[in-house]
């Protein structure tokens, strides 16, 4: 490959590159945590009460602990709740 070929690649490649990287924190402003709502094995991340400390880890259908990112207002909708519960 010349020189000219390589280096239009490279600029494509930044171009495309930093699209991808400019648009993630977009789509995250949209939306949100959802408790109440993964089931088993479908979390997003750590039990707000503390019971495991991973995604994919939750044990029961709806666990008030577990969350999921949804879209902005769509939580309570799904019958879940955007804060989380209290740690007992």
């Amino acid at each position: 490959m010349n020189t000219s070929k390589t280096l239009l690649a490279s600029a494509l490649g930044a171009v495309v590159a930093m699209a991808a990287l400019s648009a993630t924190p977009a789509a995250a402003a949209d939306m949100e945590k959802c408790y109440g709502v993964a089931m088993v094995g479908m979390n997003d991340c750590a039990s707000a009460t503390g019971v495991h400390g991973c995604k994919g880890q939750a044990k029961m259908d709806k666990d008030p602990g577990d969350w999921k990112m949804v879209a902005k207002g769509s939580c309570e909708q799904m019958g879940g709740m955007t804060m989380a519960p209290m740690k007992q």
